[in-house]
């Protein structure tokens, strides 16, 4: 089962150590990890993408709020939430492959950030499966580099304060 948590945490050092250490030691591989400043300054959030049985989860889940740097951890997996990733991608691009490159970036919403006499740089954000999608569409021009940002994710609607959970 695909999990995506949430973590609201302390913006300090060890934090990402104590949480990765805890998946770890757990048996859980992160497919996506990402770690970001909140509207809070001493808040940060981290949004984490794991495969793993449910009730395993929720027991690390519950071991993790226990943990006195994080404020909150939600596996919102089942909530109605939005889900975005970021990529860098340079790409091999003569001249003549430059157009169809352009236009493929255009249906893909993404853009173009750079560009040199042999490759062109590409930003994309979108869902996983968009990004997989561009990925596979650039293969046949030959992938030079690529960067991804690892998946972040807020839930639709009004967030519910701590005290009414």
């Amino acid at each position: 089962m695909r999990h995506v948590l949430s973590a609201l945490v302390q913006n300090q050092p060890g934090v990402l150590a104590h949480v990765s250490g805890m998946l770890a030691s757990r048996g859980f591989n992160i497919d996506s990890l990402a770690v970001g400043e909140t509207e809070d300054p001493v808040l940060s959030r981290m949004t984490f993408v794991v495969h793993g049985d449910d009730t395993v989860l929720e027991q690390v889940r519950k071991q993790l709020d226990k943990i006195v740097t994080i404020v909150r951890v939600d596996d919102i997996s089942s909530e109605n939430y939005v889900e975005r990733d970021l990529m860098l991608i340079k790409v091999q691009a003569n001249s003549a492959q430059r157009t169809e490159i352009a236009l493929l970036v255009e249906m893909f919403r993404g853009r173009v950030v750079d560009v040199s006499a042999v490759d062109i740089m590409i930003e994309i954000s979108g869902t996983e499966s968009k990004i997989v999608a561009f990925i596979e569409m650039m293969r046949p021009f030959g992938i030079l580099e690529l960067a991804r940002t690892g998946r972040i994710a807020l839930v639709r609607g009004r967030p519910m304060s701590k005290e009414a959970q």
